[in-house]
Formats: structure tokens, sequence, C-alpha cells
């Protein structure tokens, strides 16, 4: 099958680390992949950018990454994009109707793909399938008058819930707040998402630590909505045992970077400055043996659309301590692969982790646990068979006659 994937912001090929690049960059790109493994001819569509190569076509792992010339020839903020949705989605169609490759499905992931590749749709005849990643209502819901989006997002979304095909869920928690949103229940198939258990798995190379010392490890962009400054006020409860931070800009970048400053001087005076490392950006080809050095995972979001951070861990036989949202509270079984605990509640969070600390044997039970839940039902290929029978499904029902453009 010819499946265009829609991913306007988020390109495979960008670094990881870097701004609007995390898990929704890897997400396509495995997701891509997966579905070249099943047979399909994949094709990603992104905005062209000084952030990606400069050619028009990129191929990567079996799949071509197309550049649409929408919007100016420099990289533009993610928040800054939808003023161009328009001309990239005129692009997408103008492409699929002259050119001679034409989807049999068009899958958006974010609501401002969902914009354009709705609008290449209706204009080429083909069905679209959109991946919110995240919604307007939670985003706004947690970080209120800092909510950097555009102007109407949420309007958006829940219109574009209607107008596509069908809806591509993550998790539990995200259909019962599109179901508040007005999107009807009958248009949404949730799919989990995947992990590269190649990648990640628990035997390989460990990164150095302290035998001595247990560690706690965490992970992601270094933005308030992570809940790091809540591990670092979790640390005192958990006496002897080291953190280490993984993400945010390189290591050389870090003395200059205003949100690793404010970690610096909460663990000061939380007093717990010389067990808080900050690593900086890893690659992620290495980011492996960081979960394997680690005795427990924490993963301690406000709010997280996915997550794909519990994933690795647990593919790599970590247990992960956990904030119940989103998609963690559907990845982490609590008392079984790893515990839950409320978001922003650092008490909370020291005391699961220094429990789990302590007992060897709810480590190696959780850590078992983890890696047969991981395998399965959380594969790629899994993933793939899933939206293949998706597609499918689209692909063989009468299409209404593409609009005049």
């Amino acid at each position: 099958m010819r499946i265009a994937m829609i991913s306007e912001h988020a390109s495979p090929l960008a670094v990881l680390g870097e701004e609007d690049a995390g898990g929704q960059n890897t997400h396509v790109a495995e997701l891509a992949a997966a579905l070249v493994g099943e047979g399909h001819d994949v094709r990603v569509y992104t905005r062209r950018d000084s952030a990606t190569l400069p050619e028009a076509v990129s191929t990567l792992d079996g799949y071509q990454v197309c550049h649409v010339p929408a919007g100016p020839p420099r990289r533009v903020p993610k928040d800054e994009l939808l003023p161009y949705m328009g001309e990239f989605g005129s692009w997408l169609a103008d492409t699929w109707r002259r050119g001679d490759w034409t989807p049999e499905v068009a899958h958006a992931h974010f609501w401002m793909s969902g914009l354009a590749t709705v609008h290449a749709g209706r204009r080429t005849g083909v069905p679209t399938v959109l991946t919110y990643h995240a919604l307007g209502t939670v985003k706004r819901r947690h970080q209120g008058a800092r909510d950097t989006s555009p102007p109407g997002r949420i309007g958006y979304e829940r219109a574009l819930g209607r107008a596509v095909d069908r809806v591509v869920v993550q998790c539990e928690d995200e259909v019962r707040e599109l179901v508040r949103m007005g999107v009807p229940r009958s248009r949404m198939a949730l799919v989990p998402s995947g992990v590269n258990q190649a990648v990640f798995r628990p035997d390989g190379p460990v990164a150095p630590r302290d035998p001595a010392r247990p560690r706690i490890l965490t992970v992601g962009r270094l933005v308030e909505r992570k809940g790091f400054l809540d591990v670092v006020r979790a640390l005192p409860a958990v006496p002897d045992a080291e953190c280490v931070l993984v993400g945010g800009p390189p290591a050389d970048l870090l003395p200059a970077d205003s949100f690793a400053r404010r970690l610096h001087t909460l663990a000061e005076s939380c007093g717990v400055a010389d067990r808080m490392k900050l690593v900086g950006a890893v690659p992620r080809e290495e980011m492996a043996r960081w979960y394997r050095s680690a005795d427990v995972l924490v993963a301690a979001p406000w709010y997280e659309p996915f997550g794909l951070t519990p994933l690795e861990g647990m593919a790599c036989g970590v247990p992960v301590v956990g904030t119940n949202v989103g998609g963690i509270a559907d990845t982490v079984v609590d008392g079984l692969t790893g515990d839950l605990v409320p978001p922003r509640d650092p008490r909370a969070l020291g005391t699961a982790i220094r429990r789990l600390l302590t007992d060897k044997l709810r480590q190696f039970a959780y850590a078992t646990a983890a890696l047969d839940r991981i395998r399965s039902r959380y594969s790629w290929k899994r993933c793939a068979e899933q939206l293949g029978a998706v597609y499918t499904t689209l692909a063989t029902v009468a299409r209404p006659a593409p609009a005049v453009a």
C-alpha cells in the first residue's frame, strides 16, 4: 500500500534534543521504517527548513523523506507554522494529482499536519488519518497563560476529529479527552506506539557508574512540564542515590541553559547538588547504555500524551516510577512493572523511589514483568500491523468525488 505520512514540524531526520525535536520525530521515523518492513511504500512529508537536508527528497530506512517548500526557507518554531499549512496542503494536493505517486491513505501527525492533510485529501480523494500526539486542551489545562499554542488550536483539533476518516489514539486517557471534546468514539482506533527492541534491550554496553551508589535516571527535554524539578525535590527522601538527567542541549551548552541553572540552584537549596548530574544531549544510539546503567527510571511529567521514555527503559529491563498521567498510565502497570504516583507530588515520588531502591526483589520482579509487557504489546511490528489494518479498511471504502481546486 502507498502510505503518505505528514509531519509538518517533526522531521525523522532531525537531531533529538533540538527545539521541537523529540518523541514525535522518533515515532514517525520508527513507524515509517516498520511499515516499510511490512511491505508498504511509505513517503514522509515534512516542512523544508534549515534543520533538514537541502535536497528535496532524502532516503532513510527504506522510505522517502520529502521536504515540502511551504513557508520561509528558515527554521520556524512549531507554534508559528499555522499560517503555512494551507500552502503545505496545496503543495501536497498538486504533487499527488500531477506526480507519478499518489497515496492510498494519508496519515497526519499533529494537528497542524492534520489541517494540511485534510486540505489535500479533499482535493485528491485520499482517505485521511490523524494522530494528535498532544492535545491543546491538556496543554492549556496544565500550562495556562504559558501555553504558546496558536489561537484557535482547540477548535481546530475538535473540527479535525470530525473531518478525518479515522483518529488514531495512543492511550485511554486520550480517548476520554477527545470524547469530552465532542469527537465521536466510533471514529477512533486505539493503537499504542512501539519501541525499537533491537536497540533497547537488557543486554549490551552500560554507561559508567559508581556501583556503590544506586542510580536514578530521568530523561527528556529541559522543560518544566517534564517534572524534573519535582525529581530534585524528591531526592532528599532517597539518601545516597545519585540522579542522572539525560537530555537538553549538548553538555558544553548546559551552563548557558536557563532551566539547567534552575535545576542546579534547586539542587543546592535541597542539599543534593553533589548527587545530581546533568549529562546533556546523548545520541539516540547511545541511550540504551544509560537506561541499562540505572536501578530505576523516573518519568515524572505533569502530563504526557504517550511517553516513549518509559517504554525504552522497560525494554532495557529497568523498573519505572512514573506519574499517573496520559500514556504512562497505560504503559506502566502499577505494582507490576513499576509504580505510579500523582503528578507534581515530590513527597509521593520520593517515597516510591526509596521503597523500590531498598527492595531488590521488587526491582527484579518489576523488570521481568516490564520486559514481558514490552515484548507482547509494544513492538513496532505490532503497531505497523494494526495501522495497516486501519489503512486497508479506509482504502477500500468508496470515496466521494474530489473537490475542485
